[in-house]
């Protein structure tokens, strides 16, 4: 079975939305781009969340003490293990294999504790700073690290969620970081796996997930340092530079840290996805009906990009957005839009028992009137791969040999092809705007009329 973009839970055949869960789904072939951002769980009204920020921040301080105190090879060489957890799926990797930091970067992250005397003193409160003393330490070795380090409780939380949404799990292998004797060990224990390469799958709450640290340099540098420091440099710092300074000028980064401490009431967790506000999409409907059919002045393009943004919206939460512009197998053609299935609603689960619907194809058409070669070119993405259903978005109703042709398809090859207009977005639309009804209830409408239409 080909899935665009699988997820552990399409593969497994568990139908649950990214909504209806407390984790990120994780995809099989490629990472989330979030990452888990440690003053999250310092933030956290859960004690629960504060213990494990309290065993993250000590940890860190353990290695650099023991850095300072003399055990320098093997605080480095725990450094450098902790700053990649490939279980966990997060970052922006196409292939969820990452990169470990190297020796003189782990070196240079511990010397931190020698060079820094408040630090050396009492260590870090929020060891995310490191970002703004060390050259290439960014977001996703504070997310790995952090993952590392708090790795035991996220096994028991993966095997709760599994146990909730009836995940299978098998025996693993992996490195977990010991707490009490600050040192990796290997522990066998029950995981979800990946079934492309046979490798540990880890989940993280959502709760927990960012898309930018709320500590990170660059923050730091626009909102911050050329704000208050900026003025007193005759030429601008580069980024070198920059933290360099910062290492001989720690009150600096402190003030800069306390007042992100004072500040942080409204911070919030990035959302997986977000719908867009309702005006936006009023306006991306009046944006569509104003352009004119065919590829005049790129119509055909904007209609895609203005349509993708609109469906991807007012179809969640039922309908989870996989990917747009998706080539077939010989890269011949490129299927528009493609929606997970998480039988979530009731049209969903009987798309999914009667034509085995595991994602959904959105065809978009931006022509005057769709044709029969529009209809077979969308029969021709209709395989085992993605099920015997599927959607086209146009600008005007079909004509009746159209129609006619689609129920011929569902008679010979038992595949239903929907057709969708202009009114049909509208009304999507406006029940977005209202709330008192689903958008996919649209579709629904559109499905009851087509098997009307049927043969007895």
């Amino acid at each position: 079975m080909i899935i665009i973009r699988p997820r552990i839970n399409d593969f497994y055949n568990v139908p649950f939305s990214q909504e209806e869960v407390d984790f990120a789904i994780p995809f099989l072939d490629e990472d989330i781009p979030l990452y888990v951002d440690p003053f999250l769980l310092w933030k956290s009204p859960s004690m629960q969340d504060n213990s494990l920020h309290t065993v993250l921040v000590n940890s860190f301080n353990s290695l650099g003490h023991n850095y300072i105190k003399g055990n320098t090879n093997d605080s480095i060489n725990i450094l450098i293990q902790s700053s990649e957890c490939e279980e966990v799926g997060l970052g922006n990797s196409k292939t969820k294999q990452g990169k470990k930091i190297s020796l003189k970067e782990s070196s240079k992250i511990l010397e931190l504790f020698k060079n820094i005397p408040q630090i050396h003193k009492s260590g870090f409160t929020h060891f995310e700073e490191i970002q703004l003393f060390v050259e290439n330490i960014s977001k996703d070795r504070v997310s790995d690290i952090t993952c590392n380090i708090i790795k035991s409780w996220l096994i028991d939380y993966t095997i709760s969620q599994c146990d909730k949404h009836n995940i299978p799990i098998e025996k693993s292998k992996i490195n977990v970081f010991d707490y009490k004797s600050g040192k990796f060990k290997e522990e066998e224990t029950w995981l979800p796996e990946n079934p492309n390469t046979k490798s540990p799958i880890i989940f993280t709450p959502k709760r927990w997930l960012r898309f930018i640290p709320y500590i990170n340099y660059e923050e730091y540098f626009e909102k911050y340092f050329l704000k208050e420091l900026g003025g007193q440099f005759e030429e601008p710092l580069s980024r070198v530079e920059i933290l360099d300074y910062n290492r001989y000028n720690y009150d600096v980064v402190e003030t800069y840290i306390k007042i992100k401490e004072r500040n942080s009431e409204t911070l919030k967790n990035d959302p997986l996805f977000k719908q867009i506000p309702i005006l936006s999409s009023k306006r991306k409907f009046r944006t569509i009906a104003k352009l004119p059919t065919g590829k005049t002045e790129n119509a055909d393009k904007e209609y895609e990009k203005n349509l993708c943004q609109i469906l991807a919206s007012v179809l969640y939460p039922h309908l989870d957005f996989a990917s747009e512009q998706s080539r077939t197998e010989n890269g011949v053609h490129i299927r528009d839009l493609i929606f997970y299935n998480n039988q979530s609603y009731p049209i969903l689960k009987d798309l999914y028992e009667l034509y085995n619907c595991k994602q959904i194809i959105f065809e978009l058409k931006n022509v005057k009137e769709v044709e029969n070669e529009h209809v077979n070119q969308l029969n021709r993405y209709l395989t085992n791969s993605f099920g015997n259903f599927g959607i086209i978005f146009t600008r005007n109703k079909p004509p009746k040999k159209v129609i006619e042709n689609t129920i011929s398809l569902w008679s010979g090859q038992r595949k239903c092809i929907l057709i969708l207009d202009d009114e049909d977005l509208k009304l999507m639309c406006q029940l977005y705007e209202g709330k008192q009804r689903n958008p996919i209830d649209v579709i629904n409408k559109k499905y009851i009329e087509f098997t009307r239409l049927l043969p007895s």
